[in-house]
């Protein structure tokens, strides 16, 4: 998976490469799909829900620039990968799960490949209240437009990753907020993600 997806990709962090190899990606798969474990392809879960492809995460976890003494959040726990892989990475991890099923299976992966530093809540992202602040935020679903919602979560210098869009065009982005409290956007790459539950409030998702 690393030489033929991940490192063609541009994914050079050394930090990550090695968490991607350490954490085995195939433990947190749906063990009906443990085939499609380093696929080039999301992986279904329950719900209509995915794991995303393994290269958009590596991206993902790069473009975050995740530090030893960081604060994580992710929107979306999934399967748990992602959550474990920010574990490795930063020093504390909050991760939502709207499927209170999703989050106890990954609770429980998490527990068994030893990471003790995410913390799991049950909870629909568009309702949730936070104490504090972030200095990374992962959101693994694709969301309609840009919500300052989330770039408002991250502290001063903070990244937030996001997908933005409908069918059949979204876009991966990199957010970094500044000390002044103003951010901007950069573009990363064009991909597909499964849309965020309650995201649009005006209108559904069509897919």
């Amino acid at each position: 998976m690393l030489s033929q997806q991940i490192r063609t990709w541009d994914v050079l962090d050394a930090r990550v490469l090695e968490t991607l190899r350490e954490l085995p990606r195939e433990s947190f798969v749906p063990e009906s799909d443990r085939d499609l474990a380093f696929a080039d392809t999301e992986v279904p879960l329950a719900h209509g829900q995915h794991m995303m492809a393994p290269k958009v995460e590596a991206r993902l976890l790069q473009e975050l620039a995740v530090e030893p003494t960081d604060s994580a959040l992710e929107i979306g726990t999934g399967s748990g990968y992602l959550a474990a892989c920010l574990g490795r990475l930063a020093e504390s991890v909050v991760s939502l799960e709207i499927f209170a099923d999703l989050s106890d299976a990954a609770g429980e992966r998490l527990e068994r490949a030893g990471i003790d530093n995410v913390s799991l809540r049950d909870e629909d992202a568009m309702q949730a209240d936070f104490e504090g602040g972030f200095d990374v935020i992962a959101i693994t679903a694709s969301i309609p437009k840009q919500s300052e919602r989330f770039i408002e979560l991250l502290n001063p210098e903070g990244r937030l990753f996001v997908v933005i869009g409908r069918p059949p065009i979204m876009e991966a982005i990199l957010v970094r907020k500044h000390p002044d409290g103003s951010w901007t956007e950069k573009s990363l790459f064009e991909t597909l993600l499964t849309p965020m539950i309650n995201a649009d409030l005006s209108e559904p998702f069509v897919l």
